[in-house]
């Protein structure tokens, strides 16, 4: 059953017992748990309303703190005990995550942990199929699939990128979930060890407010100090993926995952290659395209003449798109916001312009908020031959492929990744053809 609260997507939320507050715990409660919900937390019913849970998975009954009781539809809890275990619990891959830990004292980041790994994929796989129903009228299965390398490693050490935030007194560590509280920790177990051994335990009291470690697949680790957004200082750094290098600032974007830009890279380039729809002449883009990434996997599948333009707000990582897209004599890279781009190509393509957009393959991979109606319904002006959708919010791509479909395109494939183990992040792959 799928419900949905002040906007959260809720799975498999039906009435459940709870054992009401009592007077020597005010603030806890026993709660059977029977769903999941997008963002990590877990789903019970406390007369009537919706508690949703961290620390805990479907099929538990456990012991809760009320955390949150402000909201009339909604209350949070954290679980300080497990009365009933689910079959699918682990010892937490993170210590100062456990559940043996006061909840305001656990490391936050994550919040899948105490789930083994193959459980992990089936809750994003549910919580994705069932966003895809409600928000896009899609009745479908969707596979999660794991990461090459990472079962053999419980799905630790792939953070190429961590960030640990620094306090007042200047310890240095993750944030406790839903807080800025910052808790100091031995290790960072789904980091890197080349990363992981380069985090510092403290720094001078106002040095920096957070710490940035990047381990690039090509030359050492960078780490990098800032106060608000701003780095103190930066660094080129290279990626490889394949026989190919990839230039970039060290603060710049680039996927977390050790394996995600080989991964991603392969399901778009497999997507386009596969269908025969790909014309390397026509006015093929990667909007939101960053340093040129899958811009490169749509000009590998043409070859040396493809046409392909890299579309990207930043304009430090445009510089670098256009350094690393030279091999292609079709391609380039523009600075600028895609809605404004889109908006512009409306306004001003010419006929044969047009023609050549409609025969184009585009690939966009917004940020998590996804490309969002303005975009979407420029996209459906234009009418590109086939669009493939890299998203990292289930909610996000649903809603975005909605109102595709209702515009006339039609889903080919879908897929996730498991890209983030251990949290409840989840990417998936999308491949729409123009009806």
């Amino acid at each position: 059953m799928l419900s949905f609260v002040e906007g959260r997507m809720v799975v498999g939320c039906v009435p459940c017992h709870a054992r009401r507050m009592d007077e020597q715990h005010p603030h806890e409660v026993d709660l059977e748990i029977t769903g999941i919900a997008h963002g990590g937390v877990s789903v019970a019913r406390l007369d009537g309303r919706v508690v949703f849970v961290t620390d805990t998975l479907p099929g538990e009954r456990v012991r809760a703190r009320l955390s949150d009781t402000s909201k009339r539809s909604f209350w949070r809890a954290d679980t300080v005990e497990v009365i009933e275990a689910s079959p699918h619990r682990t010892a937490h891959v993170w210590a100062e995550a456990g559940i043996d830990r006061d909840p305001s004292e656990r490391a936050g980041g994550a919040e899948f942990g105490h789930i083994a790994l193959t459980h992990q994929r089936a809750l994003k796989a549910e919580v994705l199929t069932d966003s895809l129903a409600r928000f896009a009228g899609l009745r479908r299965d969707v596979e999660v699939l794991g990461v090459e390398d990472d079962d053999a490693t419980d799905g630790t050490g792939w953070r190429t990128r961590v960030r640990a935030h620094v306090d007042a007194d200047g310890v240095v560590g993750p944030f406790a979930s839903r807080s800025h509280r910052v808790i100091p920790v031995a290790g960072y177990p789904l980091a890197v060890p080349a990363a992981a051994a380069l985090i510092p335990s403290r720094l001078a009291p106002g040095t920096a407010e957070w710490v940035d470690v990047v381990a690039p697949s090509a030359g050492e680790p960078v780490v990098l100090t800032g106060s608000g957004r701003t780095p103190h200082g930066g660094a080129g750094i290279v990626e490889r993926v394949g026989d190919r290098e990839f230039r970039l600032d060290a603060s710049g974007f680039w996927q977390v995952h050790r394996n995600a830009a080989a991964v991603l890279s392969s399901a778009v380039a497999s997507a386009v290659a596969s269908d025969g729809r790909f014309d390397p002449a026509a006015a093929n883009h990667d909007l939101y395209g960053g340093v040129g990434l899958l811009a490169a996997a749509l000009a590998g599948v043409g070859g040396a003449s493809t046409r392909v333009t890299s579309v990207e707000s930043s304009a430090t990582a445009t510089e670098f798109a256009s350094e690393n897209l030279a091999d292609w004599i079709g391609a380039r890279a523009e600075t600028a916001r895609v809605d404004r781009y889109l908006d512009g190509l409306a306004r001003t393509a010419s006929p044969r312009e047009r023609e050549r957009l409609r025969a184009a393959t585009i690939v966009l991979d917004p940020p998590r908020q996804g490309a969002g109606a303005a975009v979407v319904d420029r996209l459906l002006e234009l009418r590109p031959q086939t669009l493939v959708y890299v998203a990292c919010d289930p909610v996000a791509l649903s809603r975005d492929l909605g109102r595709l479909l209702a515009g006339g395109y039609e889903l080919g494939g879908l897929t996730g990744y498991d890209l983030f183990p251990h949290t409840h992040h989840v990417e998936a792959v999308a491949v729409l053809h123009r009806g």
